[in-house]
């Protein structure tokens, strides 16, 4: 009998073979090649000359190149800074390093203070309450249409009709005395509120003096926050298999908060603040929350908040409304329905957006030279006045910005493919 041929419903089909590329402008793959090292070419050359005839320009005004200057002495006043800094003996590379740690400070908490802000206001958007809906409607359109600059100079204006340290204002003696004698009777040594003091040279508050049982104490945290993630992904998992998931919130607030406060009873308890006083003409101890710092927060807080509440409102509105009816038939609450079913279907059309106005918060940032806050720019602006390296200064502000917003994006981009819907 002779052999049959295989049916071709059950044989894996065969893959096409691969044409060679021929060394003739006919083929597309060829010319494709060619054009790509000519543009490459082009744009070297460019970047090329441009090099060339800056270094070439520079050698003609006897102007220094390179960052040499980074590893000199700076000089430079710095009023706030995260880490020590002796302007008679650290350089201008630690003095930069510093307004890029000024730069990510009000980035990283202008972003999360924002995100907070723009959520509830974009759900106050679309409250049945029409009080609460004009409310957040106008604060929409007043943040949007005032430049981001003029709110800048307000805020920092406004802080500083603030009064001098000496008639600086105590957030106890602005709370309500019945409300605060509570908190003073429950807490015997109690002296946070007390200890925060409003004046126009900035906020002063109370600090915790670390100690070693404190290390002992964070370490506790941090162990309970692992436990945390890797019970919630037994959760998961038991969910996936059985259809049943373990509840995960007694076990986060034994491991996150009980097993934390139980290392602080076991070294004594310690919690111990260093109160500020005022000695002078202005106040020690304790931290300082600048005004530049303060003005320059608020509005950019303020300010992408309004953005981010219509990106909000716009991803609730995109779910479909057969969602909240559905939830609604089985007896769900608007708020449950709105936390559990609504919002994390429009995180999927929000988290684009919100990457661009987070993109946009952090090069606004930039705006703090106006009002006097220290970040890169303002940092770098200096340094070159003094050093004369321009075209340096010029280039380290331009890859910090491009480094931090790379950084965003890539983040975004991730958290973004991670809650995208999978097809199966």
């Amino acid at each position: 009998m002779s052999a049959t041929a295989a049916d071709p419903r059950v044989t894996a089909a065969r893959k096409a073979p691969k044409r060679r590329m021929r060394v003739s402008w006919s083929d597309p793959r060829f010319r494709a090649l060619v054009w790509q090292f000519i543009i490459l070419g082009i744009v070297g050359g460019i970047v090329w000359y441009l090099v060339f005839n800056t270094n070439k320009n520079l050698a003609a005004r006897h102007i220094a190149t390179g960052f040499a200057f980074l590893h000199r002495v700076a000089g430079i006043p710095i009023g706030e800074s995260m880490i020590s800094y002796e302007p008679s003996v650290d350089t201008y590379g630690r003095a930069l390093w510093i307004g890029v740690l000024n730069t990510l400070k009000v980035a990283g908490i202008g972003m999360v203070l924002a995100t907070i802000l723009g959520t509830l206001i974009g759900i106050g958007r679309l409250s049945g309450n029409w009080l609460m809906a004009k409310l957040t409607g106008f604060y929409v359109e007043v943040m949007r249409d005032i430049p981001l600059l003029l709110q800048l100079l307000f805020w920092y204006t406004a802080l500083q009709g603030l009064p001098a340290p000496r008639q600086a204002w105590r957030v106890a003696e602005l709370m309500d005395g019945a409300t605060f004698h509570l908190f003073h009777e429950t807490f015997a040594n109690w002296q946070f509120g007390s200890g925060m003091l409003l004046s126009n040279r900035g906020s002063r508050i109370p600090i915790l003096n670390w100690e070693p049982a404190d290390n002992w104490i964070l370490a506790a945290f941090v162990v309970g926050a692992i436990g945390t993630f890797l019970w919630n992904g037994h959760a998961n998992r038991r969910q996936e298999a059985t259809g049943i998931r373990p509840k995960v919130w007694p076990v986060a607030f034994g491991l996150l908060l009980v097993l934390p406060l139980a290392v602080w009873a076991g070294f004594g308890a310690p919690l111990n603040f260093e109160i500020p006083t005022l000695r002078g003409f202005n106040f020690q101890g304790g931290g300082t929350i600048s005004p530049e710092y303060f003005a320059l927060l608020l509005g950019l807080v303020l300010y992408t908040a309004g953005y981010i509440a219509e990106i909000v409102r716009s991803g609730i509105q995109a779910v479909a409304q057969g969602q909240w009816e559905a939830a609604g038939a089985l007896g769900l609450r608007r708020g449950a329905i709105l936390r559990h079913i609504v919002l994390p279907q429009a995180l999927r059309v929000v988290i684009p957006p919100m990457t661009s106005q987070y993109l946009n918060l952090t090069k606004n940032s930039s705006l703090a030279v106006a009002i006097g806050y220290q970040d890169v720019v303002s940092i770098a602006n200096t340094t070159l006045n003094q050093t004369g390296q321009a075209v340096e200064g010029i280039a380290v502000i331009m890859a910090v910005f491009l480094t931090i917003s790379l950084s965003i994006s890539l983040f975004m981009n991730w958290y973004n493919a991670h809650i995208a819907l999978v097809g199966r």
